[in-house]
């Protein structure tokens, strides 16, 4: 490296491993990672769950110390002198340590303490802090009644108090709605812009990472690659897709296409198929055509995420959307269980309305959804989802209105309704200090599951979700997509007729949420019905309706297909779902600020 090219790293890793041991496991988190991050450039950090981006960024601000190699940030070694680059550096970890009790104002107080801020400075960095995250209005509220934008939003502030010169953000996105996420990235640019800030920022959120300077791939605490955005898109041109059969259903459109030679990755986007074919493969539209009667398939730009998993797929993960999946949530042994047909909705809510006081959570909600329907509920935070989520699991009642579910309303028998409910909550709900068998023994324990059924279906989790060498490490210590795993092995455990899933996939990456849903659908084909809510518009496309919530309202309900359209405008001709969703939310707002 050439001194005027070494001049502009402000953090930069040489041959850097570490490991850790937890329940008897030894865990290789890095292996030889050097890496260096140039000034002034927003430079992203992808890989899957576990692949060692928060340990990356834990050593870089000398929170933990390599086992071999050496950190340099701002020119401080972080083993050497943390405290330095503590000092000196921001640094955002994924949850973020709000004070929920203190105010948004006694929260800014408390980190300029910290960071050592003297008081003549302190008005006018809130000042501007306040006016760049948008929350001058909210310094009296207290933290924890904030929505999760806008927790997000007060953690960038506070890491803020003290303008680093670099600055380190872990996933600052997960669970925030598309935009706040856009908000989000308006400052990190704004930041970079003005104060020339160098960031350095790992996400789940491919879509996301397209708009960084420089990427870096990790794997398994390797880098499979670095470079611009399009560096990683370029390979993938010719080899990318969009398919679509009138006649087929688009879940069974995609798991057959999955099984057409030369198919890498097929992935759902409204009712059409996105194909990845592998590299060397000829003609994919031409078999596409000819397996299937009446479809079409066109080639489209590659993305990010197209790169993404053919490269972690050509490596030899787990084939996305095969392998041996359930038709149903199967029993041990024996017959798979399905569902009795329903006549009629299985999910029934008319002018629903929920209270906290003055303050209405939910008002007048309407929709039903049928039998082996996948029923998405999206929104903005604080839209009223997961209010919605805890009533029609029967724990919270509602103010007004009718709920019912399989047929029982929820006011008389909420208990037996819950009995043919699995709920997969938004933390997963598990017990951090219990194995995972312990979680699996509590939960079917829970659903009254016993004896031998008991031990039939706990082996059934830990076979069919990759558990079983896991079984005596405690949930804590698990990866994200592991504790994903094992959440939805535990709602499954009395295998539901209907599935609740509050924001399933947050912060778990493409490989992994390409596993969950295969897995999803699998058990839509089977006749159960699904209710699931997501900040991840792309995975909105995997669902056959949705409704769209703000204030706790519904504003449109409709296939993701006709959603987009709906959206369409001369400047916006063919919209994402991410631009519908944007632009009804701020439609709603602007009708608000007009009344």
């Amino acid at each position: 490296m050439s001194p005027d090219a070494a001049a502009q790293v402000v953090l930069e890793l040489r041959g850097v491993r570490k490991q850790f041991t937890s329940g008897g496991r030894t865990l290789t988190a890095l292996r030889g990672v050097s890496l260096g991050v140039g000034r002034g450039r927003v430079t992203g950090l992808i890989g899957p769950d576990g692949a060692g981006k928060t340990t990356l960024m834990r050593l870089s601000v000398g929170l933990l110390v390599p086992d071999e190699g050496q950190i340099t940030a701002l020119g401080h070694d972080t083993a050497r002198d943390p405290l330095a680059v503590q000092s000196s550096v921001g640094y955002m970890p994924q949850r973020f340590g709000l004070y929920e009790d203190l105010t948004v104002q006694e929260n800014l107080d408390l980190y300029s303490d910290l960071q050592g801020v003297a008081a003549a400075d302190r008005a006018g960095r809130y000042g501007e802090l306040m006016h760049m995250t948008g929350l001058a209005r909210f310094t009296g509220r207290l933290a924890g009644r904030l929505s999760g934008g806008m927790k997000q939003k007060l953690g960038l502030a506070c890491t803020l108090v003290r303008p680093p010169q670099l600055l380190l953000l872990d996933e600052p996105t997960v669970g925030v709605d598309p935009v706040s996420r856009r908000e989000l990235w308006q400052i990190v640019y704004r930041l970079v812009r003005e104060h020339a800030m160098t960031v350095l920022l790992s996400t789940a959120y491919l879509d996301e990472a397209e708009r960084c300077d420089d990427i870096v791939l990790l794997h398994e605490g390797e880098i499979l690659g670095k470079g611009r955005p399009g560096e990683f898109r370029e390979p993938l041109r010719g080899r990318t897709f969009s398919a679509r059969a009138p006649a087929i259903g688009k879940r069974a459109f995609q798991k057959a296409l999955s099984a057409v030679p030369g198919v890498l990755d097929a992935v759902i986007q409204a009712d059409r198929v996105r194909v990845v074919a592998r590299e060397g493969a000829t003609d994919i539209p031409g078999q596409i055509a000819r397996a299937f009667a009446g479809s079409t398939a066109e080639a489209v730009e590659p993305r990010l995420e197209d790169a993404f998993v053919a490269l972690l797929l050509g490596r030899g993960e787990a084939r996305a959307g095969a392998g041996p999946l359930p038709a149903r949530a199967a029993p041990a042994a024996g017959t798979p269980h399905r569902p009795a047909a329903f006549p009629g909705p299985v999910i029934e809510v008319r002018d629903v309305s929920r209270k906290f006081g003055d303050f209405y959570a939910v008002r007048r909600a309407t929709f039903d959804v049928a039998q082996g329907e996948v029923f998405g509920l999206l929104g903005p935070n604080g839209a009223g989802k997961s209010t919605t989520f805890r009533m029609l699991c029967g724990l919270l009642p509602p103010s007004a209105g009718t709920l019912r579910v399989a047929g029982l309303d929820l006011r008389h028998a909420a208990s037996a309704a819950r009995a043919r409910i699995g709920y997969m909550s938004q933390k997963f709900s598990l017990y951090g200090n219990l194995s995972v068998l312990e979680n699996l023994r509590f939960f079917s324990s829970a659903y009254d599951l016993f004896g031998r059924r008991q031990d039939g279906r706990i082996a059934w989790a830990l076979g069919e979700f990759g558990l079983a060498e896991y079984v005596s490490m405690t949930s804590q210590d698990l990866s994200l997509g592991h504790k994903q795993r094992l959440a939805m092995a535990c709602a499954l455990m009395h295998e539901p007729d209907i599935l609740f899933l509050d924001e399933p996939t947050s912060g778990v990456d493409p490989i992994a949420r390409r596993e969950f849903w295969s897995r999803i659908n699998a058990l839509a084909e089977g006749g159960v019905t699904i209710l699931v809510t997501t900040h991840f518009m792309e995975e909105a496309e995997y669902c056959d309706r949705l409704a769209i919530m703000a204030d706790g309202e519904v504003l449109t309900i409709g296939d993701p297909a006709s959603i987009k359209r709906g959206q369409r405008s001369e400047a916006m001709p063919e919209p994402s779902m991410e631009d519908a969703f944007i632009g009804l939310i701020e439609r709603r707002a602007r009708g608000a600020e007009a009344a």
